[in-house]
Parts: structure tokens; C-alpha cells; sequence
């Protein structure tokens, strides 16, 4: 009985040594075991629940409420729903967001490809030239928008004063419903396209260069090397960058908020800034929550299909 109860206490004593392991300095590096791997998973666990999936959870509860703030909570079921797509407001919103995202996207993938080729030939001032090219996305989007304002003015901006010089009328690139998505495409192409520019060179100075002395063997030069060797080789790379760039054109805000605030009229009203005037102008955080929702999955439908096209292009 005795000798049992020793085996059992030993049993129990090296189960939880081995749960204390990562938290004891003097344990041997080489005998964690799988128990204490869990052990340090969790708080990281639990770091992401409190932080992704409880925010996630209470908004879709919120949408399913008739909840104005200052009014009492009544549950509407899936009413906010019903009302969102028969909402023109919310379909215009939906498709002033994905004219956004298709056009900015494609146009700073292939403005990140060509300046990544032409950062590649650089043999002087590299480290310049990379610093320059980070500067612009490392400016917070307060700054970006208070430069739009002023560089866009329609009597004091720059932009219309050289527009001018060149014998072109003024344009009200933020004061018109014709202008106003296309300028803010150009101002996030003008920020964003260096990002897409280093993760595109990092992979164009990643690839093999077997494959490109057999191509010069072959006869492929200019732009069959380009277009059949480089720019496959490149995919895996392309895709990583457009989930990146997917992910933050989905939830564009803070410009917008800054110089037009969705205007003029609805000209500007992406998802994003219809779902914050229903919530913190109309107080209507019922409506407001459906809208966040919907983003929500377009976001992760986005992302799960640029996952899926990694895994077809990869090699």
C-alpha cells in the first residue's frame, strides 16, 4: 500500500514540475514536455479571446437588438439585417468600398512590382533609397489627410496650382462625387505602394538564381523572363502582399473621416464610415453593429480566398 502510494505522489510530483517547468530558471532546456508547451500556449489562448473573438461575439449580439442608445434594448432578431440590404444607403456604401478596394489594390500591386524591378537595378545608395521608400506609410493617416487638404485646396493647393501651370482648370478632387474615390485611390497609392515595393523586392532577391542562368541558357531574355519565369516564381510573394493590402483597404477610415467625412453627400460613404455615423452620429448601435458584421466577413471571405490562391500559386 505504502509502495503505492509513493509511486502515485512521484507520478503526481513529475506532472506538475512539468507544468512549472517553463516558469522554473534552473529546468533543463531539453525536458519540457508537451504538457508544459500547452502550459504556454494558453495565456496567448486566452490573450486572443479577450482581444479578437469577445469584441466579435458582443457586436453580433448587439446586432440582433433594436438597441438607440439611450432608449431601452429591445431583440430584433435578424431585423438589422433585412433592413441593411434594403437599405440604398448601405448598397452604396458596398459599392463605393469594393471600387475602392479593386482599384487601389490593383493599382499599387503594379506600381509596388515596377518599383520593386527598379529598386532591384539600384547599385548606389541602397539604404537611402529604402529609407526614402518607407517614409510614406510610416505617417499616421491624421497627417496623410491634414496634407490631402491642403495640397488638394481648389483656390491655395498645389496641386491645382501646377494643374494650372499646365494650361488644366482646377479640379475639386475632394469637393466633387466624380472625383472624390479616385483621389482618395491616388492618396493611398501614394502611401502604400513602397510597402507592397519592399515585400515584392524581398521576394524578387529571394529567388533562385539557377532557375534564371538556365533561362539565359534557354534563350529567354526581356520580357518572355519577365512574364514566364519571374513574375510565376513571384506569385506566392504578390499574394502575400495583396492580403496584407486587402485587409487594410477593407477597414479605410481614418482618411476619409479626416478631409471629406463621407461627403460630399455619399460620394465618399464607404462601409466603414456609414457604419460609424449610424452608431456615434445616430446613436443607432442596433444598425450600426449589423453594418461591422457584414465588413467582418467580407474581410474574412477576402483573406480565405487570397489563402486559397497562395496555396494554387505556391512552388
Amino acid at each position: 500500500m505504502r509502495q503505492g502510494t509513493r509511486v502515485a505522489w512521484r507520478s503526481f510530483s513529475q506532472l506538475w514540475q512539468g507544468y512549472l517547468m517553463p516558469l522554473n530558471a534552473d529546468a533543463p532546456q531539453g525536458g519540457q514536455s508537451a504538457m508544459s508547451v500547452r502550459w504556454m500556449v494558453w495565456p496567448a489562448v486566452l490573450f486572443t479571446v479577450l482581444l479578437v473573438v469577445f469584441p466579435f461575439a458582443y457586436t453580433a449580439v448587439l446586432s440582433t437588438q433594436d438597441f438607440v442608445f439611450g432608449q431601452d434594448r429591445k431583440f430584433a432578431g435578424l431585423d438589422n439585417y433585412k433592413r441593411m440590404f434594403t437599405d440604398p444607403e448601405y448598397a452604396n456604401a458596398f459599392r463605393l468600398t469594393f471600387l475602392f478596394f479593386f482599384l487601389s489594390l490593383i493599382l499599387q500591386l503594379v506600381l509596388g512590382t515596377w518599383l520593386a524591378f527598379a529598386v532591384n537595378r539600384v547599385t548606389w545608395f541602397k539604404g537611402l533609397i529604402r529609407t526614402v521608400l518607407i517614409s510614406p506609410f510610416m505617417l499616421p493617416p491624421v497627417v496623410i489627410g491634414m496634407m490631402a487638404i491642403v495640397i488638394l485646396d481648389p483656390s491655395l493647393g498645389v496641386a491645382n496650382y501646377l494643374l494650372g501651370q499646365a494650361g488644366i482648370a482646377p479640379r475639386l478632387f475632394l469637393a466633387h462625387p466624380e472625383w472624390a474615390i479616385g483621389t482618395f485611390v491616388l492618396i493611398d497609392a501614394w502611401q502604400q505602394t513602397p510597402f507592397v515595393a519592399l515585400i515584392v523586392l524581398g521576394g524578387l532577391q529571394s529567388l533562385p538564381g539557377r532557375v534564371f542562368e538556365a533561362a539565359e541558357v534557354d534563350g529567354a531574355y526581356g520580357w518572355r523572363r519577365l512574364f514566364y519565369i519571374t513574375l510565376p516564381l513571384l506569385g506566392p510573394t504578390l499574394v502575400t502582399a495583396a492580403v496584407l493590402r486587402s485587409v487594410d483597404l477593407l477597414r479605410f477610415f481614418d482618411i476619409i473621416y479626416i478631409t471629406t467625412r463621407g461627403g460630399p453627400g455619399n460620394a465618399s460613404t464607404t462601409l466603414n464610415i456609414l457604419a460609424y455615423n449610424r452608431g456615434f452620429e445616430f446613436l443607432d448601435i442596433g444598425y450600426a453593429s449589423a453594418i461591422m458584421i457584414s465588413i467582418s466577413v467580407v474581410v474574412l471571405g477576402s483573406v480565405l480566398t487570397f489563402a486559397r490562391l497562395r496555396r494554387a500559386v505556391a512552388w
